[in-house]
């Protein structure tokens, strides 16, 4: 085990699992998920929502077994390595708040930060703007941050708490594996657009749940990548996800699934200003939460009940993009998109002032 916690410490650590997940989320494409899209936490999240009928856009509802496994491998990973701590404490209600931005934000992009990495390996030049959008917010929230911000320190607690994510894990795996048919009409399948693209769901779920257990050892994480830049000069995790980019390309190559340009990429649309916009108010969401949404699913299953809030609080912004219009499409931002943005942008300003502490 302790040759295997220094591997995955180390350098070539990250690098080999950076170069995973891009070859995996590129081979998930082959395999039936939607283009650029091998794994996307807040596309698939939004999925799930909409399968549960949340929301009702017929074309984006299926339960995505990628989550599922990220969630089930990193609690595999945390229990083996024995990690797994069941947690909580640290301001829960903020963190919902900033999942709930996080995620209307990630939808006017259309993509969470991994897919905006893999939308950049498959050739979408949209995909750099909004990089550029996620690292001004996270270069906004690394300022709060250094000028004292915090959501102070989570506690030990019940053990059944760090559970509860996982449970609900395993919960909608059962929806998914018997897809019951309610009077109500849930559960829903899309029958045509992304939703209706997926994968296998054996091959989905054991590949995720690599990802997760990979993930977890090796604390992968997008924002922290360019947070250590800014804050710290340290390059260790960014390495990962440039690995990840590259992987992801050279797999694409092989698969005939790049298409470089700006129009007509899939599931993306042109308008700069609202994909630079929504990244902005997701970066900020993810730095002043301590986590890209990967790994806030890869601490909720360590058991850190914080993590499974900012995970709910995603679940429910994506509800409210797609009933409230804030969601984008190929043909652009929601007609509700750019206000939705710029209230979540005020929203985390707030919170970012008003949550720093004294420093002496």
């Amino acid at each position: 085990m302790s040759t295997l916690t220094s591997f995955f410490g180390s350098r070539k650590g990250i690098v080999s699992v950076g170069l995973f997940i891009g070859a995996v989320a590129a081979l998930l494409q082959k395999l039936g998920n939607p283009a650029n899209m091998g794994i996307c936490v807040a596309c698939m999240e939004r999925d799930i929502v909409g399968a549960l009928g949340f929301h009702r856009d017929g074309v984006v509802q299926y339960i995505r077994p990628e989550i599922i496994g990220l969630v089930l491998g990193a609690m595999l990973a945390a229990f083996l390595f024995k990690e797994f701590k069941a947690r909580t404490g640290s301001a829960p209600i903020v963190r919902f708040v900033l999942g709930f931005f996080a995620m209307v934000g990630a939808l006017v992009f259309l993509g969470c930060p991994w897919r905006a990495l893999l939308r950049l390996a498959g050739g979408d030049g949209n995909a750099i703007v909004g990089l550029l959008g996620l690292s001004a917010g996270i270069g906004a929230g690394s300022l709060f941050i250094k000028s004292g911000y915090s959501l102070g320190a989570n506690k030990k607690t019940y053990s059944i708490v760090g559970f509860i994510l996982p449970a609900i894990m395993i919960g909608l795996l059962l929806l998914l594996l018997f897809a019951p048919k309610l009077p109500t009409g849930t559960v829903f399948f899309s029958v045509k657009g992304p939703g209706s693209q997926h994968a296998a769901i054996f091959f989905s779920l054991i590949l995720a749940s690599a990802i997760g257990f990979f993930a977890q050892r090796t604390r992968f994480c997008t924002m922290g990548a360019i947070r250590d830049v800014i804050l710290i000069k340290d390059f260790h995790l960014l390495s990962g996800i440039i690995a990840l980019v590259i992987g992801a390309f050279v797999t694409n190559l092989i698969f005939n699934q790049f298409n470089p340009g700006f129009e007509n990429q899939p599931i993306a649309h042109t308008d700069i200003l609202w994909n630079f916009g929504g990244m902005v108010l997701a970066g900020i969401a993810f730095s002043l939460a301590g986590g890209c949404p990967g790994r806030q699913l890869f601490l909720s299953g360590e058991g850190d009940g914080d993590a499974a809030v900012f995970v709910i609080g995603m679940f429910s912004g994506a509800a409210f993009a797609h009933n409230f219009t804030a969601a984008s499409t190929p043909a652009g931002p929601g007609l509700w998109g750019p206000a939705s943005v710029i209230v979540g942008l005020i929203v985390c300003v707030i919170i970012g002032f008003a949550m720093r502490e004294k420093i002496t």
